[in-house]
């Protein structure tokens, strides 16, 4: 993959028809073209942005940026030891993302209706056998390799698997990415006391706040949350106004399935489209964008919403958010509207890449939360599945 940029400029293809569909939209409309050649103009020909953040030659100009986009879309993703290892498309863009023209480039609502068309294309691939070449033992480009498996250290004793099949008997990069824990990996803690709110993914703590607003300048450096662009304006984000909001980011390595972190019944759940490679302008070069915009992206991007009643009074009515970010832009939800689900059990899942989630409380819920010692950053360290990360006081 470090030489796709490369081979895509020296081997022109025809564009895919959803690659060649944004060329199009693009050429038809004169403020969009003016944002594609100024930011090129305003990215730096400098170090870091003379190679994206993956080592590759970066992109000098939107016809570039298809034609490796284009090429991306044949390859599984293979392994490297950047943030943004398994986001090809990501790395393309990444440079983009913070300029003036690219923040409003990515932020258009047609743009991202091709986004999305690209991303359905390259996950109907990574759903198939053709991407199982990603899951090899190569030593340093492979899933299964030496390098990436530093990262996975116990993962034939954790995850369904078989170590005696070709590719561990997945079959596809999808199911890999998608796969489950055996059981009794993670058990969940305090199964029988509803005051016990659980992790609902394995993820590391990168936000708390409280006394959450419904609206906020959202896309200024401090990036503040905004419950009411959060909930995209859903009839029961006013009931929390005023709460409290835990945010928590996955990497490319964990376990990507959405487990209830209460028990109760499912009040709404449905997806939000959105934006697949908007990061917040005032963080400036993020070599791994948009990790350093996680907050600002809760109400931007792509995501779910799942609204649960807990069994808790002192709970009552919460949201899980489940937001995607670049490739990652696939959130499954598994559950529907009326059902009712124990703490613990699964209610959705990303597909194709690591991703960021939160906990929405109403103001009345008063918390204390047990974060293992940590101040929540992008340095925190990793709280297992349904270990406990709150109990609510009455």
């Amino acid at each position: 993959m470090r030489l796709l940029g490369v081979y895509a400029q020296a081997h022109p293809a025809p564009l895919l028809p959803p690659v060649a569909a944004l060329a199009q939209h693009v050429a038809a409309d004169a403020e969009l073209s003016a944002l594609v050649v100024t930011m090129f103009d305003e990215l730096p020909s400098t170090p870091p942005c003379d190679c994206d953040p993956t080592g590759r030659p970066q992109a000098r100009s939107f016809a570039q940026a298809l034609q490796m986009i284009n090429a991306a879309l044949g390859r599984p993703p293979e392994f490297n030891q950047t943030g943004i290892t398994g986001l090809p498309i990501n790395a393309i863009v990444n440079w983009l993302m913070p300029t003036a023209s690219g923040h409003k480039f990515f932020l258009d609502a047609d743009v991202n209706r091709c986004l999305k068309a690209i991303l359905d294309h390259w996950g109907r691939f990574l759903t198939s056998a053709a991407s199982l070449p990603a899951l090899s033992n190569d030593p340093h480009k492979g899933w299964f390799g030496a390098d990436a498996m530093q990262h996975m250290s116990g993962f034939d004793e954790e995850f369904e698997c078989d170590p005696a099949l070709p590719y561990r008997g997945y079959r596809s990069w999808d199911e890999f990415f998608t796969r489950r824990f055996r059981p009794g990996q993670r058990p969940v803690e305090a199964p029988h006391d509803d005051a016990v709110i659980v992790n609902a993914c394995e993820s590391s703590p990168y936000r708390l706040a409280r006394g959450v607003t419904l609206q906020d300048r959202f896309w200024i450096k401090a990036q503040p949350y905004a419950l009411g662009r959060m909930l995209a304006g859903d009839e029961l984000a006013g009931r929390f106004d005023g709460g409290t909001v835990y945010q928590a980011f996955l990497s490319s390595f964990s376990y990507h399935r959405w487990h209830s972190p209460v028990s109760g019944r499912i009040v709404k759940a449905y997806v939000v489209e959105g934006s697949y490679y908007s990061s917040c302008i005032e963080e400036g070069l993020d070599p791994s964008a948009p990790r350093q915009s996680q907050a600002y992206i809760t109400q931007v991007a792509s995501r779910a919403l799942v609204f649960i009643e807990a069994d808790r009074p002192g709970i009552g009515l919460m949201c899980f958010m489940a937001v995607g970010m670049a490739e990652v832009s696939a959130c499954e939800i598994t559950v529907a509207e009326g059902e009712r689900v124990e703490k613990g059990q699964q209610i959705g899942m990303f597909h194709f890449g690591g991703s960021t989630h939160c906990l929405i409380f109403r103001p009345e819920t008063k918390l204390d939360f047990d974060l293992r010692g940590q101040r929540p950053g992008l340095d925190s360290q990793k709280i297992k599945l349904c270990e406990r990360i709150a109990t609510v006081k009455d």
